[in-house]
């Protein structure tokens, strides 16, 4: 509909989509409605107690400070934390690495802002994540997009599409988001290199990787990067070519909206310019509030925890899968994270399939969604996401049970499957 504001918006809005998972999550609330749309974690796991004896301890200990404006960069001990975290996995860098963001979505919009220029070409996963795309189209971005299998990205194809001269790469390398698999480490370390043949920096987005199930850590690309470029660990100007992104959203709670970016101090600089226009600065209460609550340990037993819930939650929908649907249909086995990724018969619409799936009151995510606009439109709707964190075992039994039931109910097809996400 046209109104008097039609013509007056920006030339950057005319391409812009509301989110698919987020008109889920509306159908989601209603009480009769199984939902494995969302990427959420599971509510009945928030640690309230905890953050309620924190929130006490910051307004009576740090109240004035808490309730106060603050530095952009974010609260000095919940940066230098997150250095001392993430320096288990070989991620060496100090707080001036760090800046805390709105959340990693927050985190994505100011990197788009920082490197992109309309028509400058994004190399992306085919799929890749619905938000980064929906942050990069703001500013223009095109695409070139590399296939993924069972192990990942696939390097083998990577050349090619690293000589079109994308800005930059957006990976994700672990419980992909919404793939479920897990880059292995050769491929990793043929990305990293083929990065630094080619000049092409990574933007590595890392959510998922303390919900391993199974399996050993892998070394994040930030890590590798730096090993491979010789890069001192106590340098902090120039740690190498791959900016990292994470977040408390999978481990404490998405409720607070605190994420960080770990990059070059240079960068870091670029971006705290970039977020002081957009916010100034992320609220100093939440921040001193998660402080408060992970600091003695807690947040190491809390994520304990919350992988014995989740495996648990993994392994009954996989099981449920492999007893209801056929070898017609196929789907990643994840070793961590909180998505399992389905791929239908050719010639079958996952938007057909939800909407049989919807009258039988379960929901998913359409893979369209996940696909940058350059990968073919009928193979990407053939796919589509499940969310198993947020949903109890007993519910996840039911729903696979609707979703076999409207599966039954389509067209059916003659296709042999191909078994590439076994």
């Amino acid at each position: 509909m046209t109104t008097p504001w039609t013509h007056r918006y920006a030339q950057r809005t005319h391409t812009l989509t509301s989110s698919v998972i987020r008109e889920l999550l509306k159908l989601a609330q209603q009480p009769d409605v199984i939902s494995f749309g969302g990427g959420l974690p599971a509510p009945e796991c928030f640690p309230i107690p905890h953050i309620q004896r924190a929130c006490e301890r910051t307004l009576n200990t740090h109240g004035r400070f808490a309730l106060q404006y603050s530095a952009t960069e974010g609260y000095q001990p919940l940066r230098e934390m997150i250095a001392r975290h993430v320096s288990r996995y070989g991620l060496h860098a100090t707080a001036d690495n760090v800046l805390i963001t709105s959340g990693s979505q927050q985190a994505l919009d100011l990197i788009a802002k920082l490197l992109i220029n309309p028509g400058d070409r994004i190399l992306v996963e085919a799929p890749t994540y619905l938000g980064a795309l929906q942050a990069f189209n703001v500013f223009g971005a095109e695409y070139v997009s590399a296939p993924t299998d069972a192990d990942g990205l696939q390097t083998a194809h990577l050349e090619e599409a690293l000589q079109a001269g994308p800005k930059f790469m957006y990976i994700l390398p672990n419980f992909h988001n919404p793939g479920g698999f897990t880059l292995v480490h050769d491929r990793r370390k043929e990305l990293v290199r083929l990065a630094d043949k080619y000049g092409v920096p990574i933007v590595e987005d890392d959510p998922y990787g303390q919900l391993r199930y199974e399996g050993e850590h892998l070394p994040p690309l930030f890590v590798l990067d730096r090993m491979t470029r010789g890069v001192r660990a106590d340098n902090g100007y120039h740690l190498g070519n791959v900016i990292y992104l994470s977040t408390f959203s999978k481990t404490l709670t998405p409720g607070l909206r605190l994420g960080w970016i770990i990059a070059p101090r240079e960068v870091i600089a670029k971006l705290v310019q970039l977020k002081q226009g957009a916010d100034l600065h992320t609220s100093t209460f939440t921040q001193v509030v998660a402080y408060e609550t992970a600091r003695g340990g807690f947040l190491d037993q809390h994520i304990k925890f919350l992988r014995e819930v989740y495996r648990e939650r993994r392994d009954v929908m996989l099981t449920a899968l492999a007893e209801r649907f056929s070898a017609s249909v196929s789907w990643t086995r994840p070793a961590g994270g909180l998505f399992v990724w389905m791929r239908l018969p050719r010639g079958m619409d996952s938007h057909v399939f939800l909407q049989a799936a919807l009258e039988r009151k379960v929901a998913f995510v359409p893979g369209g969604a996940f696909f940058a606009p350059d990968w073919p439109g009928e193979e990407a709707r053939r796919y589509l996401r499940l969310n198993f964190s947020s949903t109890p075992p007993e519910k996840i039994r039911a729903g696979v049970a609707r979703l076999a039931e409207a599966f039954a109910a389509l067209p059916s097809t003659d296709e042999e499957p191909l078994m590439e996400w076994a």
